[in-house]
């Protein structure tokens, strides 16, 4: 549970720097979100951007779902005809005016997509590529039309093919981000914590060798999950790795956009992260949580 007291420091910290409030420098970037092209999103690209100011956010990264000309799951994404689109949508935004504007793509990983992205991902104009596991055989497991397949699953059992995934994931050396780390949970579908505890620390501490980055998800606030993804337990487990972050709204909708960051913000403090990363074209660097302030 985020602290209300952090999200009073942090307050408090920003009446005592004594310097002219500017609401384009405060919030951290918002790095995942979404366009009308994935089949399951609204507004338009420009809206997004308004809403990205007013929240006072200082970087907004376009990661619509990349296209997968095998087929799979092509209900919630671009085809590879509707690529150049997609990029006459977020470029025009790259403009010099605030916040600034970043072209990125969440990639999915299932076993078979590394052909296709290892030779289509290093010819894109990308500032970020998140990676995401949706999918656990055929199985969508976050998709609620498939929710009545969770009632016949040995619950454990899919946390650990979760997590299985994201090892194989983390190999391939493809993405940037970790998006949703623990997304399982989206529907409440959880295990105990020293289960939990037991399961995650291998693949958090494949993540701090691979020197690589998840986000705190702040749509899991939407969502059953009633909590960021990921956990405060992985979150401190991962700052015990000095694992940096992002911070990502998943939006779908303008509205979306900055959702519950200074939650997420105040989070992140509590459970001991210590660094953020902003990115462009494909290149980190790292910020101290304490550039951003609520």
């Amino acid at each position: 549970m985020t602290s209300a007291a952090s999200v009073g420091r942090l307050c408090a910290d920003v009446m005592n720097t004594h310097t002219p409030f500017s609401p384009l420098v405060l919030l951290p970037p918002d790095y995942h979100t979404h366009t009308v092209l994935c089949k399951h999103a609204e507004g338009t690209a420009q809206e997004f951007r308004h809403k990205a100011k007013d929240m006072g956010l200082a970087e907004l990264c376009f990661t619509d779902h990349c296209p997968e000309p095998s087929g799979y799951d092509a209900k919630h994404r671009m085809t590879l005809e509707e690529l150049p689109k997609y990029y006459e949508l977020v470029t025009p935004l790259q403009d010099g005016d605030k916040p600034p504007v970043l072209l990125g793509l969440e990639a999915d990983f299932f076993p078979g997509c590394e052909p296709f992205l290892t030779s289509f991902l290093p010819d894109q104009p990308l500032d970020l590529v998140m990676g995401s596991v949706h999918y656990i055989k055929d199985w969508g497991f976050d998709n609620p039309a498939y929710l009545k397949t969770w009632e016949s699953v040995d619950i454990k059992g899919v946390w650990v093919a979760y997590f299985t995934l994201m090892k194989q994931l983390v190999d391939t050396h493809l993405f940037d981000v970790i998006s949703h780390f623990d997304l399982p949970k989206k529907f409440g579908h959880r295990i105990k914590e020293r289960d939990m505890k037991e399961l995650v620390q291998p693949i958090l501490d494949h993540i701090a060798k691979n020197k690589m980055a998840f986000e705190i998800n702040t749509s899991g606030w939407r969502r059953d999950a009633a909590e960021a993804y990921p956990s405060p337990l992985i979150l401190s487990l991962a700052a015990e790795r000095e694992i940096p972050i992002t911070f990502g709204s998943d939006a779908h909708a303008p509205a979306e956009v900055g959702y519950q960051f200074p939650e997420a913000l105040a989070l992140a403090l509590d459970t001991g992260c210590k660094e953020s990363l902003r990115f462009k074209n494909r290149i980190a660097t790292r910020v101290p949580l304490t550039t951003w302030r609520v």
